[in-house]
C-alpha cells in the first residue's frame, strides 16, 4: 500500500515552521525521512509520529482475496500438463491487472495426484473453479488414461 511522502517544504508549512529547523529535526533523527537524491522525503506515519497525533487511518481498498486448493485424483504426467496449461491460460487472459489471478500447479507422479493452487479476487476464482469443474466432468478425453493403482 502506497503511504503520502512530503517534502521537508510541505512538513514544514504543514507545522508552520522553518525549513531549517524541519532540516535540524531529520539530522537530531528526531523526524524520520528518507534521503531521496538531494532531497528527503517524510512519511505521514513519520510526521504523525513527530506530532503525536495517533497514525493516519490507511484507506480500507474492500479488495478480497480467496485461496483455494483445488486437488485431481487419477492423474498422470500428460493430462496434469494439459490441465494446467488451461488452467493458467484461463488465469492470464482477461482478467483485472491489479488483481491478477496467482496459479500454480503440483504434480504427485507416485499418487497421481495434482494440486492445483489458486490465489485471487473471488469473482476470478469462482470462474476459473466454474471452468475447471466443466473440464472436469465434461467426456472430452482430458483425464480418460487409464492409471495404474498405486
Amino acid at each position: 500500500m502506497k503511504e503520502d511522502m512530503y517534502s521537508v517544504e510541505q512538513v514544514a508549512d504543514r507545522l508552520g515552521l522553518h525549513v531549517r529547523t524541519v532540516r535540524g529535526y531529520i539530522r537530531s533523527g528526531r523526524l524520520r525521512a528518507v534521503r531521496i537524491g538531494k532531497q528527503y522525503r517524510i512519511t505521514a506515519g513519520d510526521l504523525d509520529a513527530l506530532t503525536g497525533q495517533a497514525p493516519t487511518a490507511t484507506r480500507v481498498s474492500g479488495h478480497a482475496e480467496v485461496s483455494s486448493i483445488v486437488q485431481v485424483d487419477g492423474v498422470d504426467r500428460t493430462a496434469a500438463d494439459r490441465l494446467g496449461t488451461l488452467v493458467l491460460a484461463s488465469a492470464n487472459t482477461d482478467r483485472d491487472q491489479a488483481h491478477p489471478l496467482r496459479v500454480q500447479t503440483v504434480h504427485d507422479e507416485e499418487r497421481h495426484r495434482l494440486k492445483i493452487i489458486i490465489l485471487g479476487d473471488p469473482a476470478a476464482t469462482a470462474e476459473l473453479l466454474h471452468l475447471l469443474d466443466a473440464v472436469l466432468n465434461a467426456d472430452n478425453g482430458l483425464l480418460d488414461r487409464e492409471v495404474p493403482d498405486a
